[in-house]
């Protein structure tokens, strides 16, 4: 007996925000498209289900133009027939750092709270790949399935379905699995979120378009159940879709045709997979493909959007969270719940796949600046008010041996792996405020004419610091009370630049700078072995020695293990006449490299606790690709079909690069800037590793990805480019080179016979968008002054437990300061009380919450408050497949530890503030407050 097929239709519209048209065409679009919606659903019950894309931005976006209809369409997500989330908006998963992902899942939630349903739906229909713990987070989630158009073949470039003799999956249906073993059940759009797409009515052209997707869906799927999307990008809805159905079950008695929706067709699904479905592991990146549809080399378009996206979420989830917690534990500022989903959203809102991958028209990414400049702008002033509220709060009293004329202030550190670091910071030492008027100058001349004392940096336990006190003069500045009008002043500053040496992690450090004849009997701080010594373009500390050579690369040895890396960051020049989506290489192109340049090189500071070095290189390179390369575009030629080269003609490229090394320090800051006026091309920086592997490392979402160097066998593609976040590294199991990095999310590893070399992308100029038709986009060639930054980092043994990692992972996180003490005093402040109503007051040096950081292969990721439940909320995951102890001390007083999950509910009760953490496992620890 042949069982009876099911053909569920999910009518569904795919909304990218904005992409080939910029945002507020696209929502005009969708504006109409809800009210078409809601109109339909009112007529015809016949019309049952709507997918609204899995993202809760479209309810959003849609009731800032149409309030008036927020009962009406509340009511049909309440009643299940427009299904509504899990996610705020489809982000690009790998160009989305781990918390960001998160909070996205996070907000989605919080935003359908009031309306008491969200649908379970693992929605990722269009990512540029899937991160590889995507089934640990959605378990976490409860959520158990994964429906995804992308990673797995059979779908190939342009949404095409490629026919192969093998799939990693012979099904549509398949178990995927995270590295730690939580597994969902995954569904492969094997032929795309559009195969029901315009069903016809009309019985003679039904038979054709069902004869032919009817035998495209049972190729692929591993039940009776057949799933049919019936929509595509922007798509309008189809109204006459019951209609459509009868004609389809006229023609096809032996298939039942329905209105379905996610929540029916996978519980139908579910009941009937075969036991044994294939298993896939880990990242989902089209690894068995040809290599052309990755879509990787968004990772380098628009570089610029990265290092911007990289900024954003770091001062949120790394100073902003952290910070606003600190001060929210010790009753000094209540959590601004508000204001911080107020910046996520403004940042998520460049998150699409089609806003953060750089791949859509000029002006949707001018708008994405403009969005990423607001987001840091509020995370800035809750960064300021947090930690102002904190400073107010310390008692500077206790130091007496500081004096009167003492100038105290504090270092927050907000990462959580205990922090050395150069700290470079302003301070009033004279202040004097005037009414509103034309005459400032008299104050601004008569602070700078009093004579500074000599100043003596010490910090709270009695030790000094060799420190750098640059007078600045006087400037203006202003304060705003809290019950008058704003008092404008001039304040006589100095700038101070010193080394931090152990600040504790996700807690504060106090330093004042003092006169010298009040501070004879106060101790130096030991000489440090890691202090800085120069000699030529050499300079070393403790664990490096670095040696900038003639040609601008750096030769770095490692005194620890005694390893040597030489020919460190040359440059790499190519062209390319592919798009924002895909790198192309013109056919037989000689690589440029500045291998054999001589660079100008020249110290550019030098203390005992910092050396920054500089080279300048001048080089010529392509102007642009050749008249060519125009009609290839004009005619839609596809780019693995061009034949353009770039032109003869040249222009100058001039990079400089400096390099920074501080006492203490196991890596090497790189900042490269250079002005580019070359098109359609690429640059790189190359560091040869000389270590030969077969498999290296990337930061990923919640994992260190572990990937193949050799591309597998159905790779065509001459790059194989990979995505980043924090950084790569290459090691042998004794040796290892790593290259962190500030939003350069695009590297390769390329092969050679002497070693692995890793190429970090730091610009690709296009000019069109690509995909579907002939878009051009000129600001995509970044013409203009650029600059990057990156580190490198070498170690021994294992990355994680060697520190490296966590080198990395606070390379891009900003010290926060703040002057203390009543020069610095600002009217914004509150008085703060604790639940006794007695003033607040914190010592001088605080760590609300130590771990055992040290040599272990566990990774800090958040620190934050829970909306719903007012705790605390941590966040570790481990790197490596070993289970480790995970030891907590927190510095305030808790009610209950307990497990949490990636919502912030309460689990599982913890006996103490230890948990042991299996491999690759993600564990969030729930701190109830006294």
């Amino acid at each position: 007996m042949t069982t009876k097929k099911t053909a569920h239709l999910i009518s569904h519209t795919h909304w990218d925000r904005e992409w080939y048209m910029p945002y507020e065409h696209h929502h005009v679009l969708l504006i109409e498209l809800m009210d078409k919606l809601l109109d339909t659903l009112d007529q015809d019950p016949e019309y049952r289900y709507f997918h609204l894309d899995g993202q809760t931005i479209i309810r959003e976006d849609y009731l800032q133009v149409r309030p008036e209809q927020q009962e009406r369409l509340d009511r049909y997500i309440r009643e299940g027939r427009i299904h509504f989330g899990p996610w705020y908006v489809l982000q690009d998963e790998f160009l989305t750092s781990s918390e960001a992902n998160l909070r996205n899942l996070l907000i989605g939630h919080r935003d359908a709270r009031p309306l008491g349903v969200i649908s379970k739906t693992g929605y990722f229909p269009d990512s540029f790949g899937n991160m590889g713990q995507a089934p640990q987070i959605l378990q976490q989630a409860d959520i158990h399935n994964a429906i995804f158009g992308r990673g797995v073949k059979p779908t190939g470039f342009n949404n095409a379905v490629v026919d192969a003799d093998s799939y990693e999956s012979p099904y549509s249906e398949m178990i995927w699995r995270s590295p730690d073993g939580s597994e969902v059940l995954g569904i492969l759009f094997a032929n795309w979120y559009c195969n029901g797409m315009e069903v016809p009515v009309d019985r003679e052209k039904a038979q054709v378009y069902w004869d032919k997707n009817l035998e495209d869906a049972e190729k692929f799927a591993s039940t009776s159940h057949l799933l049919f999307m019936n929509g595509c990008d922007h798509q309008p809805i189809q109204t006459d879709l019951p209609e459509a159905l009868r004609t389809a079950a006229a023609l096809y008695p032996d298939v039942e045709f329905i209105h379905s929706n996610f929540d029916d067709y996978i519980e139908a699904v579910t009941k009937d997979v075969p036991e044994h479905l294939a298993t896939i592991e880990g990242e989902l990146r089209s690894q068995h493909t040809d290599g052309w549809g990755t879509l990787v080399n968004t990772a380098s378009a628009r570089v610029y959007l990265k290092q911007l996206n990289q900024q954003g979420q770091t001062l949120l989830e790394k100073v902003a969270e952290p910070l606003a917690a600190m001060a929210h534990i010790a009753g000094v500022k209540d959590y601004p719940h508000h204001l911080l989903t107020h910046a996520w959203k403004m940042l998520m809102q460049n998150h699409p796949h089609d806003s953060i991958c750089g791949c859509s028209v000029d002006e949707v990414h001018r708008e994405m600046v403009t969005r990423f400049a607001k987001s840091r702008q509020l995370a800035e002033k809750l960064v300021s008010q947090s930690a102002q509220a904190i400073a107010e709060s310390i008692r500077v009293q206790p130091a007496e041996a500081w004096g009167e004329e003492a100038v105290p202030f504090t270092v927050f550190n907000t990462s959580g792996w205990n922090r050395n670091g150069i700290i470079e910071m302003d301070l009033i030492v004279g202040k004097a405020f005037f009414p509103e008027g034309p005459h400032p100058q008299a104050l601004a001349q008569k602070l700078e004419e009093d004579a500074l004392p000599a100043y003596q940096l010490v910090d709270s336990d009695g030790r000094t610091y060799s420190a750098e006190i640059k007078d600045l003069g006087a400037h203006f500045g202003y304060e705003l009370p809290k019950d008058r009008f704003r008092q404008p002043y001039m304040a006589r500053k100095v700038r101070v630049t010193f080394q931090a040496v152990d600040v504790p992690s996700l807690g504060y450090k106090t330093y004042a700078l003092i006169p010298v004849e009040k501070q004879a009997e106060i101790a130096e701080v030991p000489d440090m072995s890691e202090l800085i010594q120069v000699q030529g373009m050499m300079m070393e500390n403790g664990q490096l020695r670095v040696t900038v050579e003639e040609n601008g690369t750096a030769t770095i040895e490692d005194k620890v293990s005694g390893a040597v890396y030489q020919g460190l960051n040359s440059y790499e020049n190519t062209g390319d006449i592919g798009n924002e989506y895909v790198y192309r290489q013109p056919e037989g192109e000689t690589t440029l490299t500045t291998e054999h340049l001589k660079a100008d090189l020249r110290i550019v500071e030098q203390s005992p606790y910092r050396a920054v070095m500089q080279s300048v290189l001048r080089w010529d390179i392509p102007a642009g690709a050749d008249e060519l390369f125009e009609l290839e575009k004009r005619q839609m030629v596809p780019f693995t079909e061009r034949k353009a080269q770039r032109v003869e003609n040249t222009v100058p490229l001039v990079i400089t690069t400096t390099y920074t090394l501080e006492a203490g320090s196991n890596m090497v800051k790189v900042k490269s800037d250079f002005n580019n006026q070359a098109k359609d091309h690429r640059l790189r920086a190359l560091f040869p590793s000389g270590l030969v592997t077969e498999d290296h490392y990337a930061d990923s979402i919640f994992e260190i990805a572990k990937r193949s160097n050799t591309p597998a066998k159905e790779w065509v593609n001459p790059s194989n480019a990979q995505h980043q976040q924090a950084f790569v590294h290459v090691t042998d199991g004794d040796h290892g080179l790593m290259i962190a990095n500030k939003g350069l999310n695009e590297y390769e590893i390329l092969q050679h016979e002497e070693g692995s070399t890793i190429a970090v992308t730091l610009l690709r100029a296009s000019s069109e968008l690509g995909d579907w038709g002939v878009f051009e986009t000129p600001e995509a060639q970044c013409l203009g002054p650029q600059s990057v930054e990156y580190a490198i980092i070498p170690f021994a043994g294992d990355a994680a437990q060697s520190g490296a990692c966590a080198s990395a992972y606070v390379y891009p996180i900003l010290w926060t300061t703040v002057q203390l003490g009543a020069l610095a005093r600002t009217f914004e402040r509150e008085s703060h009380a604790g639940a006794d109503g007695k003033k607040v007051e914190l010592p001088l040096s605080k760590q609300w919450l130590a771990w055992n950081a040290q040599g272990s292969s566990l990774a800090f990721s958040t620190l934050k408050i829970a909306e719903e439940t007012g705790d605390l909320i941590a966040r570790w995951y481990n790197l490596n497949s070993e289970t480790v102890e995970l030891n907590v001390q927190p510095g305030f007083e808790t009610a209950s530890v307990y497990e949490s999950d990636v919502l912030e509910r309460v689990k599982n009760t913890l006996e103490g503030h230890s948990q042991k953490v299996s491999g690759y496992k993600i564990v969030t620890q729930g701190y109830a407050l006294r």
